[in-house]
């Protein structure tokens, strides 16, 4: 009798140290110069580029993604950038399953898009001027999250080299991520035919709560953004002339605000933007507590003053490292993101101005309906307005969150064995207060299917900020249990 053209290895068939040597080599010899191409071209989303086809950069790094995975030739691979009419285009891979059976599909996820260049750069960084300095590759997008269509390949490679056999991968790669995903579920329901049954799914778009081990993400928050506008006058007028009688419109914004939140604590008042955290995540958030310790807040860039000889630093909310976690994985909060009406200060003369308008940015809890929270929200801020002045709230996306499904034995199995093997510590788990919309669309329509959400940002790496950097020695140990987990999946 003829032998099998592929025969069937046990997970343990893969060899950690080798996987992680060819993830490594694969990042130094070529990854790291594919995304430091990439972070050079300002390939913002379209909500902050209403040009972008004009413009032209977003397919510019598909067309670079798509040609980088072709020359790969990754064995019965087949590659298409899939275009739908007046949407952002995404990339579709998908490569045939090697093991007896096949199994259920792997569906790896990504985005090209970037945030806007924000300001605060350091001196010698800037958002599309990459630099690659102490294993920190500095730049808008490299990890949040350009790195991830490398990365994915350079995973599946590592299991190739090895010959040992896996189930069949399909890659989805998009470029509206950061404008909230609004043009991803027509081309998921587009897709869906070609995707099969998905039994994990694989998305490098998260967080780490520190680069010492693999983290898997239990929990995204959800978001509703709009536009505040508060109107009193048709026209700036003398402030001299006007104020006392005419009420400031900064004034009004602040009452009105107050009904959202009180600004003493940072709470949200309405009760149906809370929900109820389940009794699992508040343990995983006390065993995470007892990791992270301090680092929960003291990674952030908090100011400082010299006040007297003796340092002033500015404090967070709460210093308790488990309520730090809750705080920003499942309580609802309010970030005034932009701001209009307001001259720069070199210009602002003695004018009341006529209006002040906000961008608001609320992340809900998990569990809490993006869709309803908006229309609360936006009746919430018109309604009544103080002075009659002219209130408006214009929104302008909302995400729900996602709760991760319980793990399954041979999931939680093959995280721990990745974590030990590439870092020497257990998998954590932690909650993340991004948003990643897919996330909760494939738990719909996919309800059977393991989630290992993870990524490269970690402390002080500042996605969406200034000085963002994607952590490299990270990049390549994650790329290799990335392989590992694929390699334990039943």
């Amino acid at each position: 009798m003829n032998a099998p053209l592929h025969r069937e290895l046990p997970a343990a068939a893969l060899d950690a140290a080798r996987a992680l040597d060819h993830a490594s080599r694969q990042w130094d010899g070529d990854i790291v110069r594919q995304v430091t191409d990439y972070i050079a071209i300002p390939a913002k989303s379209p909500a902050f580029d209403k040009d972008w086809a004009a413009h032209g950069h977003i397919d510019t790094v598909l067309r670079n993604a798509a040609d980088w995975v072709q020359a790969q030739k990754v064995e019965g691979l087949q590659l298409e950038i899939v275009r739908l009419p007046g949407r952002t285009p995404v990339l579709f891979f998908d490569i045939p399953a090697t093991r007896a059976g096949g199994g259920d599909t792997v569906l790896m996820y990504g985005h090209l898009d970037k945030q806007p260049e924000f300001n605060g750069w350091r001196n010698d960084l800037g958002p599309w001027t990459p630099k690659y300095e102490d294993g920190k590759l500095y730049g808008r997008g490299g990890a949040d999250d350009g790195y991830a269509v490398y990365a994915s390949i350079a995973a599946v490679q590592a299991l190739k080299d090895q010959g040992v056999p896996h189930p069949r991968i399909v890659g989805l790669i998009e470029t509206c991520e950061e404008s909230g995903s609004y043009d991803l579920l027509p081309y998921v329901d587009a897709l869906r035919p070609r995707l099969g049954q998905v039994g994990l799914v694989i998305c490098l778009d998260s967080g780490a709560g520190n680069y010492d081990q693999l983290w898997l993400t239990t929990s995204l928050r959800g978001m509703a953004s709009g536009t505040l506008k508060v109107q009193i006058l048709t026209e700036g007028v003398h402030s001299g002339d006007a104020s006392g009688l005419v009420p400031s419109s900064f004034r009004i914004m602040r009452q009105v605000l107050d009904r959202l939140e009180d600004s003493s604590n940072g709470r949200l008042l309405p009760a149906s933007f809370h929900c109820e955290i389940p009794a699992e995540r508040l343990d995983q958030a006390r065993a995470t507590a007892a990791i992270l310790g301090e680092e929960v807040y003291k990674r952030f860039p908090w100011a400082h003053a010299d006040c007297g000889g003796a340092v002033q630093q500015a404090l967070p909310t709460t210093t308790d490292p488990v309520q730090a976690l809750i705080n920003r994985t499942w309580l609802p909060t309010l970030s005034v993101t932009g701001a209009d009406g307001f001259p720069a200060l070199q210009d602002a003369g003695n004018v009341l101005r006529p209006y002040t308008a906000f961008k608001l940015s609320l992340r809900l809890p998990p569990l809490v309906d993006a869709a309803q929270a908006v229309q609360q929200l936006k009746t919430l801020l018109e309604d009544n307005a103080p002075y009659q002045a002219v209130v408006t709230f214009e929104p302008g996306g909302a995400a729900t969150g996602w709760n991760a499904p319980s793990t399954a034995p041979w999931f939680t199995q093959a995280l721990d064995a990745a974590s030990q093997a590439h870092f020497g510590a257990p998998c954590g788990y932690i909650g993340q207060g991004g948003t990643i919309p897919l996330m909760n669309m494939l738990s719909e329509g996919f309800p059977s299917a393991q989630m290992m959400v993870c990524g490269v940002l970690g402390p002080r790496s500042n996605a969406h900020g200034p000085n963002e950097f994607l952590h490299v020695p990270y990049a390549k140990r994650l790329t290799a249990a990335v392989a590992q987990v694929i390699a334990g999946m039943p």
